[in-house]
């Protein structure tokens, strides 16, 4: 790795010469612009305003632009002369617990090396310290120009740096919080927290960029004049209606994309059965054969009630009407208009 930056870890008394090495790496395809008609390389030249012609790298330098366009010149020599500590020594502020870190303000990530032999010691020390302590060391440096914050960590056997932001420089989060208010049943909760089980850890080593892999194939491909592939089609989207049922159809899509078997999940919450209309039925035939049915499963759960007494009653009344004849009714006849 090459380093970028040396420089020098203070550590109250204690100074521990340091180089500084980029910790990550792009994977990400680049490409080229190039003239469509024929191919052509398009590049871009670094031009005087006032010559017109074009300047090399080594007669390029700094300058700020005032307000009314004026240069002020600014060179290297001139930054490196800065009356502040953190120029060529990365200076710890204090010692914080990991958690205390917002992950909104991580930037970049270094390697810190040890910079020769003797500094082998004291930069065990920090890291060892760091370790045991289980905590974070906050620190000030320049990097690019421009004063940073810094928090120095361990990773393995290394002490790894990340740049953090300013406070400052991080936006609030209120005018991207929903406008209205949401309410959020124990239910729905449940159901996200089953889909949560469900889908489980992973390994982060396993997960790979499939957008890198298939650009290398549409290369390839292109290369060797074969077929290209295709896009597979898009999904049909659609608003979510029904919330409960997409969680659910969620914890059943994850349970079968892990070979799992499709079966009711027990602490799921069930689902409560659709209100019926409240739209009235027509009147008619149907509407008097139901309130005659709702009538008569009023009658019968009374009538159960005093089945005993009945029978009594009817035993009784029996031998009264053996002595009382019935009276007879005639039907009267219409007469015809």
């Amino acid at each position: 790795m090459r380093s970028i930056w040396n420089g020098a870890i203070s550590f109250g008394l204690v100074s521990i010469p340091i180089k500084l090495v980029n910790a990550t790496e792009s994977h990400s395809v680049s490409f080229r612009q190039i003239h469509l008609e024929d191919g052509g390389r398009i590049r871009y030249r670094k031009v005087c305003e006032l010559e017109e012609h074009e300047v090399p790298t080594d007669e390029i330098g700094k300058g700020y632009e005032e307000a009314d366009g004026t240069i002020i010149p600014i060179t290297d020599e001139d930054l490196a002369s800065l009356p502040i500590p953190t120029a060529k020594t990365i200076e710890i502020e204090a010692f914080v617990p990991a958690g205390r870190i917002d992950p909104l303000q991580m930037d970049s990530a270094y390697y810190l090396a040890a910079n020769g032999v003797p500094a082998a010691k004291p930069y065990a020390l920090l890291r060892e310290a760091l370790r045991r302590s289980k905590k974070v060391a906050i620190c000030k440096y320049a990097l690019r120009g421009r004063e940073r914050l810094g928090m120095l960590r361990v990773v393995d056997d290394v002490i790894a740096m990340h740049g953090l932001l300013w406070p400052d420089e991080i936006r609030s989060p209120d005018e991207v919080a929903p406008d209205t208010n949401v309410t959020v049943q124990d239910k729905e909760l449940d159901l996200a927290d089953a889909l949560m089980n469900t889908l489980g850890e992973v390994d982060l080593e396993d997960l790979h960029d499939d957008y890198r892999e298939a650009v290398e194939s549409l290369i390839a491909a292109k290369a060797s004049g074969e077929a290209l592939p295709t896009a597979p089609a898009a999904a049909a989207g659609g608003k979510v209606l029904d919330l409960m049922s997409a969680l659910e159809n969620s914890v059943r899509a994850a349970k079968s994309s892990r070979g799992e078997e499709e079966a009711e999940v027990a602490s799921l919450p069930e689902k409560r059965p659709a209100r019926k209309s409240s739209r009235a039925e027509p009147k008619g035939a149907t509407g008097k054969k139901s309130t005659a049915g709702a009538r008569k499963t009023a009658a019968g759960a009374g009538a159960r009630k005093s089945t005993s007494s009945a029978k009594k009653t009817a035993a009784k009344s029996t031998a009264a009407e053996k002595k009382t004849p019935a009276k007879k009714t005639t039907a009267r006849k219409r007469t015809s208009a």
